[in-house]
């Protein structure tokens, strides 16, 4: 077998690819485009509906290629993360200009092109930029806990929004060798969690992190207690049952990464940063860990109390908002699982769950933003629940205000946090995704050969709830 070019670079002829990605697509520009790459590639390419969302909005996937081994690109399942929509039409440009990634390698690439296209409709009022912090995080929507297709806090059995049963429904059709998806880091730095290890794949994150200028977590926020593969590289510990807060915070529960594992399946989650934060890639050891983690839960302790004093303000007056029950769910979790992460940072406090592992430099900024982010996160949906209601008291708008500038100007001024475009983003995804395909087939066993479904057959209806 040839060896997929994993470069980066396009090697399509020119009527393979679209105009390029200046920003990231809406709903609506990831249908068309994916519409215009079948048009022109009858033969390899087609396009069928595998669900519809809670809103009715149709999934679609994109299918490249007739190989027997299945691989499954699922974009789109966190709402604030679009970049991920944008680099499966770049992976679909790949795979049509290079027959190494489908013929080569006897595969068939499947790329769902959002999972979450209600949520990401949700966030179409800052996507086309212009890309600064304030307008992101005043814009900013990511549903509640149990709206995030990814998870099965039920487990699969139980899954009740459309949207997870169609991609359940989906991997358990494919059976892929090979499943990807796809997250953005709104601050912060890229990094990769899997199911499986693909020895090499560190050194490929890196020479990608390295060609496109994205920053590496070393100490990532999410995977705090999980065992590290390489630099920037984790592993996702194996499901097991957990509360919300655990869940949310740990990741570590039943999900749709590890439903398709007993095919055999390996995922692979790639995370690429929207602001870069080059402090997260600083593995030295602090001078004062416990100093800056005093300094880091006491700053989360405040700010949900006072969040949560706002909110008291606010709630009274939102209830009939048509929106209002989507947009509380989130603020809600954020400030359920504050005390206890705030608790849990604290090298003071006598009831941490468990203790904190040895902390680089790396660790300790990740925690920082991560603390700034749920306070944000929350502010962000508190402005929009206060400007569409009536009757808010008067100063809780210019309260907000001040405090969505105030901890994103934190961040550019303290943190450094910096602008990557779209399309750098797009390329440094693509590779890693690319990378990683390429070592999950070379580990791939022959029972992987699984024979594509026809593609004329009915359009799978899912089932769903995360």
């Amino acid at each position: 077998m040839r060896t997929p070019d994993t470069s980066g670079e396009p090697t399509a002829p020119r009527r393979c690819a679209l105009p390029p990605l200046l920003r990231y697509p809406t709903v609506d520009e990831l249908r068309s485009r994916a519409a215009a790459l079948v048009a022109r590639h009858p033969r390899t390419a087609r396009l069928r509906r595998v669900g519809v969302s809670r809103a009715g909005t149709p999934l679609w996937l994109l299918s490249l290629g007739h190989g027997s081994r299945q691989a499954l690109v699922v974009a789109g399942p966190h709402a604030n993360e679009p970049v991920g929509g944008a680099t499966v039409l770049r992976l679909a440009e790949r795979a049509l200009a290079d027959r190494a990634l489908t013929e080569g390698a006897d595969a068939t690439w499947n790329l769902l092109l959002c999972l979450d296209p209600d949520g990401l409709r949700h966030n179409e009022g800052w996507l086309s930029g212009p890309y600064r912090l304030e307008r992101y995080f005043r814009r900013f929507f990511r549903p509640g806990f149990l709206e995030q297709p990814e998870w099965l806090p039920e487990g699969a059995a139980g899954a009740a929004l459309p949207e997870t049963r169609a991609l359940l429904a989906l991997q358990d059709e494919l059976k892929p060798f090979f499943q990807c998806s796809l997250h953005g880091v709104d601050i912060g730095g890229g990094f990769v969690e899997l199911t499986r290890e693909l020895p090499g794949l560190p050194q490929r994150v890196a020479h990608a992190a390295a060609r496109f200028a994205i920053p590496r977590e070393l100490g990532a926020y999410d995977t705090l207690y999980w065992p590290g593969l390489g630099p920037a590289v984790y592993r996702i510990p194996s499901p097991r049952p957990g509360d919300l807060a655990a869940a949310i915070t740990e990741a570590a529960v039943e999900s749709t990464w590890y439903h398709p594992h007993r095919h055999g399946t390996v995922t692979a989650v790639v995370e690429a940063p929207m602001w870069g934060v080059a402090a997260v890639e600083d593995d030295s050891v602090p001078v004062d860990p416990d100093a800056e983690l005093r300094t880091v839960s006491g700053t989360l302790r405040h700010d949900t109390l006072l969040l949560r004093r706002i909110l008291a303000r606010v709630r009274p007056h939102v209830t009939a908002l048509p929106d209002a029950a989507r947009l509380l769910a989130p603020v809600d979790d954020y400030l359920f699982v504050c005390p206890g992460l705030a608790d849990a940072w604290d090298p003071d406090g006598d009831d941490r769950a468990r203790p904190l592992p040895q902390l680089s430099s790396a660790h300790l900024t990740a925690l920082r933003i991560a603390g700034r982010r749920l306070a944000l996160r929350t502010a962000g949906l508190l402005h929009q629940l206060a400007t569409g209601a009536g009757g808010v008291p008067a100063g809780v708008l210019p309260e907000l205000d001040r405090l969505v500038d105030e901890w994103c100007a934190d961040y550019r001024d303290e943190c450094g946090a910096h602008w990557i475009p779209v399309p750098r983003q797009v390329e440094y995804q693509s590779e890693v995704v690319l990378a990683a395909f390429e070592l999950a087939l070379r580990h791939a066993p022959e029972s992987s050969r699984s024979g594509e479904p026809g593609w004329g057959s009915a359009p799978v209806v899912p089932l769903h709830r995360d």
